[in-house]
C-alpha cells in the first residue's frame, strides 16, 4: 500500500520486559492496522528500539490525540523513553546548504523533479553563487549568502543562513558539500536534522582534503558517510557509507571523480531513511531499521 497515509512511531528506552506487548496493546485497542514493525536490543548499552508503522485510517484519532494519548504509554515504560510520531501525509521540507561543487546538489534536485524523492525543496543557500542557475532551473529559490575570511563576518552570514533556514522549519537541513564547518549554536538548533555528506570513509580521513590523504596513506578503498553534523568535526552518528575500490594507479583527481558518485548515492540513501523515520539515534550510534 504504498499510497496509504501512515502512522510511523519509534520508540526506544532501557530495555525490560513487556515492551513489545505493551506498545501492540495500544495499538491493537485502537483498531490500529501494523504494516511494518522492526526491534532492536543493544546488548552493550541495555536499550530496547523498534519502529511501527500502521495505517492512519485504521486509528480512530488524528495525530496530535494519538502523541498524547502515547506519551502516556512512553511514560509508563520509563521516564527517559524517547519517541515520535510523524504523519507520512506531512509533506517533508529540506533545505539544501551548497558551495561550489554541485555533484550532491544535482543528484538530489534530479530525484525531486521525477518523484523518487517525494520532498519539498523550499530554499538552496549557498556562500558562492555557482550553484545559482541550476538551482533556479529546478524553480527553486537560490539565496547567495557570502562568507567572509574574517570571524565576525563568519558569523553574520551564519545568522542570515541561519534566518533563511528558520523560515521554512524543515525536516531536514542538508550540507551537500558546504565547505563551511557550522558553529556549535546550529549544530545544537539543528540536531538531528543537519545531515552532511562527508567525503571519506569515516572515523578515517576527518577535515579536508580526505582523496589527498587517502592517496598518501595509500588506501585501497575510499568511500563516503553521510552523518547527523555535531559540535565535533565529522565525528556526528552516522546514516549510511558506502565505498569504492581504488589501486596505485589512481591519482587524486580519479578517486575524486570516482569519489562522487558514492558520493551522490550514500546522501540520498541516508536523507530518505532520515525522512521516513527509519533512524534512531541513542549517543553516537544509529539504528537504521
Amino acid at each position: 500500500m504504498p499510497d496509504t497515509r501512515k502512522y510511523v512511531i519509534t520508540f526506544g528506552c532501557p530495555d525490560r520486559t513487556g515492551i513489545v506487548a505493551r506498545i501492540s496493546s495500544f495499538l491493537a485497542e485502537l483498531g490500529g492496522w501494523i504494516t511494518d514493525s522492526a526491534y532492536h536490543t543493544d546488548p552493550d548499552t541495555g536499550w530496547f528500539f523498534t519502529r511501527q508503522v500502521v495505517t492512519a485510517e485504521s486509528i480512530p484519532l488524528e495525530i496530535d490525540e494519538l502523541r498524547a494519548r502515547f506519551a502516556g504509554i512512553a511514560r509508563s515504560l520509563g521516564a527517559e523513553a524517547n519517541w515520535k510520531i510523524f504523519d507520512s501525509a506531512e509533506r517533508r521540507r529540506v533545505v539544501i546548504l551548497v558551495s561550489k561543487e554541485g555533484h550532491c546538489l544535482y543528484d538530489l534536485l534530479g530525484r525531486v523533479a521525477s518523484g523518487e524523492l517525494d520532498v519539498d525543496v523550499p530554499a538552496v543557500i549557498g556562500n558562492h553563487d555557482n550553484l545559482a542557475d541550476i538551482t533556479r532551473a529546478h524553480g527553486i529559490p537560490f539565496h547567495h549568502v557570502p562568507f567572509g575570511k574574517d570571524p565576525e563576518e563568519k558569523a553574520e552570514a551564519f545568522a542570515q543562513v541561519a534566518k533563511l533556514v528558520a523560515e521554512h522549519d524543515p525536516h531536514a537541513v542538508v550540507l551537500a558539500r558546504f565547505m563551511q564547518i557550522l558553529p556549535p549554536e546550529l549544530c545544537e538548533a539543528w540536531a538531528g536534522r543537519a545531515i552532511n555528506i562527508h567525503h571519506s570513509f569515516l572515523p578515517s580521513f576527518v577535515g579536508a582534503r580526505p582523496y589527498h590523504q587517502a592517496a598518501a596513506r595509500g588506501v585501497k578503498l575510499v568511500g563516503a558517510t553521510c552523518h547527523y553534523v555535531t559540535a565535533d568535526l565529522d565525528a556526528g552518528p552516522i546514516i549510511e557509507q558506502d565505498v569504492l575500490r581504488v589501486d596505485h594507479t589512481d591519482s587524486v583527481d580519479d578517486m575524486v571523480r570516482k569519489g562522487r558518485d558514492v558520493e551522490k548515492v550514500t546522501l540520498s540513501r541516508g536523507l530518505r531513511w532520515h525522512l521516513e523515520g527509519r533512524v534512531l539515534v541513542h549517543g553516537n550510534r544509529t539504528m537504521v531499521f
